[in-house]
């Protein structure tokens, strides 16, 4: 029984650490990196369905700025050549925008990325359990139970390990998840950046990009939560209540599923995107 225990705390004790390696992996994926044809795909949609939407949103914030333009100076009465010049200026800035969504979209991403595999570097340094000091600390705890308090542990043991193989595929939903919402949110970026040139519809194109940054450094909070989740569970290995533990890192791991929920609505409350 003492050999099942350890074979099963093994197990759990792999997980954490294998947590902090394969969310940073996932997490620090680009979009193109993730997976290259889908991304293709809403690089693909956005060219030949959402441009030419964008085009006709340019077209409309053009001739609304001429317009603007015309009634601000007098009917022209006042009208002079650096307002013309202002205004090919914004023309030519919105289609330079437009036509390179993609690049800048990606650039973005790609800073985010950045971010998460330093983090991943440090956290991961620092958060290592070293799972062989562990179970040596527990040896003598184990040896002096009785059978009975033993066949409990093994059933609590089992119990945990599928708690948290259960929570390992909701965290790998929330990571999907993720994804799946940039590759939507990037397939209609040509719309929200043909406004920017517009100080009344530029707000949509500024929002917008707020949100972009939001999803870029989700990625880094995330990273944050597996640390201090693999911090707390380092913490708890060398009590002396090895019952208490192992609920312990079932709760902590419950807390750091709950916890990834909320790192999308905190990133965009710290970026002020709506």
């Amino acid at each position: 029984m003492i050999d099942i225990i350890k074979t099963n705390l093994t197990g759990m004790f792999n997980d954490v650490n294998n947590k902090v390696g394969t969310i940073a992996g996932d997490v620090g994926q680009t979009p193109a990196g993730w997976n290259g044809e889908i991304f293709n795909m809403i690089r693909n949609i956005s060219d030949t369905v959402i441009v030419p939407i964008a085009g006709m949103i340019i077209t409309f914030v053009l001739v609304y700025e001429l317009i603007t333009m015309v009634l601000d100076k007098n009917n022209m009465a006042d009208i002079d050549t650096f307002s013309f010049f202002k205004f090919f200026f914004k023309a030519a800035v919105a289609i330079i925008l437009v036509s390179n969504t993609f690049t800048i979209v990606s650039g973005i991403f790609d800073v985010g990325q950045s971010v998460v595999n330093a983090s991943a570097r440090v956290i991961g340094s620092n958060t290592y359990i070293d799972i062989a000091a562990v179970l040596d600390s527990m040896q003598a705890g184990l040896e002096a139970m009785g059978v009975g308090e033993l066949l409990g542990l093994v059933l609590e043991t089992y119990i945990v390990s599928l708690c948290m193989t259960a929570i390992t595929v909701c965290i790998t939903i929330i990571i999907y998840g993720r994804m799946i919402e940039i590759y939507l949110y990037t397939s209609l970026a040509p719309i929200p950046f043909a406004t920017f040139t517009n100080k009344e519809w530029g707000q949509t194109g500024n929002n917008y990009l707020r949100g972009l940054l939001a999803l870029a450094f989700q990625g880094l909070l995330i990273m944050v939560c597996v640390g201090i989740y693999a911090v707390l569970v380092n913490t708890l290995t060398i009590t002396d209540d090895i019952h208490a533990s192992i609920w312990m890192v079932a709760a902590y791991t419950v807390l750091l599923c709950f916890t990834l929920f909320k790192t999308g609505s905190l990133s965009k409350s710290i970026f002020n995107a709506h």
